[in-house]
């Protein structure tokens, strides 16, 4: 099996031998449609390869993977016959796909009628399905969508306080993001606590260059962070989370923007870059702050307080919340980020240890980091969106 997201630049893929899913291969191509030279990353145990291609194509990704895949030297497979199934992360799924979908030419025409909610992601995803229905014609190729996962979330909550025909008309609601991530977590707190699934209410909170937060109950998304695109919700790398949608009007009439730079604005200049002025990354933001600058730690809090107001809005949403959950690469590393959203919770009854936290700098397990009396428990737990896909995958081939 193999899993596939594939982006406007770069196509990263996991392999998976379904006998044993822990012995995976994975890797990526970057810099794909660029004038300069791609780059293969190959990584199967301990053999890891780093090589440059010439610049291409998706066409020229794909065939380089392949080409790696079944090298006599380094291969795992010796021909693309043996790949009998794919699974596709695909961004927006809109309100027609709520589950995990064998792809056939509807499914392919639905991905492309939503494209138009995420214009960025969707076309590409697109782009990578009908290479890898070239490249492996036999197999069954499945789609994930991201947003499936919150297509559980009750219409109080999805929908905008908008005249209720742009619903009706234009699907324009919340639908979520990053819910494949969300999923994962939640089954592995269920595991940890040694709890029902369906038993647990839970705040998980998605932290890396791109975030959010989502609020599960019973097993289900109740709500989530992210609106119809990614830019809602927390603060993130270089987006700028929610804001004044009349902010938007005075700009592009007082700096006679287009909605492409809008666009441009909101979603790449913006969060911890923006207000930094220095990096969208949290490691470089803790750095200026341990060194004193303002503005990089007007970014962190500001950031970390975005974070804050959703745990307190879903621990209202929820009643009560058994666990609190981090994730990403800034929810498993930044011990400094944990701490600052944690400050004050405790009336929620979250109370954070903060030695535990600070000696803990990224996880392969789950990591309890609450205190011993802490009513609701604080985890740790690294997230793997691609086995998840695989096991997606795997559930649609076999229920077909």
């Amino acid at each position: 099996m193999l899993v596939i997201n594939c982006g406007s630049s770069s196509l990263k893929y996991t392999f998976f031998n379904t006998e044993d899913m822990e012995n995976s291969v994975d890797g990526q191509v970057d810099r794909i449609g660029t004038a300069v030279p791609m780059g293969l990353e190959y990584n199967a145990g301990k053999t890891e390869i780093e090589r440059e291609l010439e610049p291409g194509t998706h066409k020229d990704a794909f065939d380089a993977i392949i080409q790696i895949l079944t090298s006599k030297e380094f291969g795992i497979i010796s021909s693309p016959q043996e790949i009998t199934a794919v699974g596709h992360r695909v961004v927006h799924g809109g309100d027609k796909f709520s589950h995990p979908t064998l792809i056939t030419d509807d499914v392919l025409r639905g991905i492309e009628e939503v494209s138009s909610l995420a214009p960025l992601h969707n076309p590409v995803n697109l782009v990578g399905i009908h290479e890898s229905m070239r490249v492996f014609p036999s197999a069954a190729q499945v789609a994930i969508f991201d947003t499936a996962f919150h297509q559980t979330i009750p219409p109080h909550a999805y929908l905008y306080g908008l005249p209720y025909e742009y619903y009706e008309k234009k699907r324009i609601r919340r639908y979520g993001f990053h819910g494949t991530s969300h999923y994962y977590v939640s089954l592995m707190a269920a595991d940890y606590l040694k709890r029902s699934y369906t038993d647990l209410k839970l705040i998980t909170c998605h932290l890396g260059n791109g975030g959010s937060v989502c609020a599960i109950e019973h097993g289900k998304s109740v709500d989530t962070s992210m609106g119809m695109t990614p830019a809602e919700g927390i603060i993130m790398g270089t987006r700028s989370g929610s804001i004044d949608p009349a902010v938007i009007l005075h700009l592009m009439d007082s700096e006679k923007m287009t909605s492409g730079e809008v666009n441009q604005l909101i979603n790449k200049q913006s969060g911890l870059l923006g207000l930094s002025g220095i990096s969208n990354d949290m490691r470089d933001i803790e750095h200026a702050v341990k060194q004193g600058k303002n503005r990089a730690v007007l970014a962190y809090k500001t950031f970390c307080y975005s974070i804050k107001k959703y745990i307190g809005a879903y621990s209202a949403t929820l009643g009560n919340v058994d666990a609190l959950i981090f994730t990403g690469g800034i929810g498993l590393y930044n011990s400094f980020a944990r701490e600052e959203v944690c400050k004050g919770l405790g009336a929620l009854g979250m109370f954070i240890d903060q030695e535990k936290s600070k000696d803990l700098n990224g996880a392969k397990k789950v990591v309890d980091i609450a205190t011993v009396d802490s009513p609701v428990r604080i985890l740790v737990i690294p997230t793997n969106e691609e086995l998840m896909i695989a096991r997606e995958t795997l559930s649609v081939i076999c229920a077909d």
